[in-house]
């Protein structure tokens, strides 16, 4: 069972009987929601040389040949199944172009399927000092930023994955439990208290109280 929408489970019926205009249009239908996962794994050293709209090309080919395997037997959702294939994609180049400066870092957060990239917490504080509406001197948002991501470093590894894939990349709750291998009510208490945290240090006084 994928718990695929009906209009996705009969684009990919139509896709096993050969018609790709199906699966091009699903593959469409979630190019942004990769696009904003890219965005916010790519190692920021490389962010001059990769663009996440070759990534998700990348991925997408692989996809398609590997398409008639995952219909004959689909062990979760499409549209994480197209989510792995980029994350492998996108850890692949990773290991391309840093060698052991990736592997030193460690910046790959194991999951359910494997290793995948894992969200720089410079990449996080920007995210939300983007959706921070107040007007902030710039002396103050790097401030702020500094604090984000040194409160985001202290984070629990799969405290901060479930806030990545909640708050940014917008997966369901069931889809996050998939991907952590834990119940839906797990993910949900870990992504509240990853935000509650957040919330705290973007407060009126940016102050976290100091833990």
């Amino acid at each position: 069972m994928t718990n695929d929408s009906g209009e996705t489970n009969r684009r990919l019926e139509q896709a096993a009987h050969g018609d790709r205009e199906g699966f091009e249009t699903l593959l469409l239908q979630h190019r942004q929601r990769l696009r904003r996962m890219v965005a916010l794994r790519l190692d920021p050293r490389l962010r001059q040389r990769l663009d996440p709209s070759d990534v998700i090309q990348e991925a997408y080919l692989e996809a398609s040949v590997r398409l008639e395997s995952y219909l004959q037997s689909p062990s979760m959702p499409f549209f994480l199944w197209l989510r792995f294939l980029t994350g492998q994609k996108l850890a692949t180049l990773h290991r391309y172009h840093l060698g052991a400066q990736l592997r030193n870092a460690g910046q790959e957060v194991a999951l359910e399927r494997g290793e995948f990239p894992e969200a720089s917490s410079f990449a996080i504080a920007a995210h939300f000092l983007d959706q921070d509406t107040r007007p902030l001197e710039a002396a103050i948002r790097a401030e702020m930023k500094d604090r984000l991501q040194q409160a985001l470093d202290r984070m629990p590894p799969l405290d901060r994955e479930a806030l990545v894939l909640r708050h940014f990349e917008q997966l369901s709750r069931a889809e996050i439990a998939t991907l952590l291998n834990i119940s839906e009510a797990a993910a949900g208490k870990r992504y509240i208290r990853a935000l509650e945290k957040l919330r705290q240090i973007l407060g009126p006084s940016g102050d976290d109280g100091g833990s």
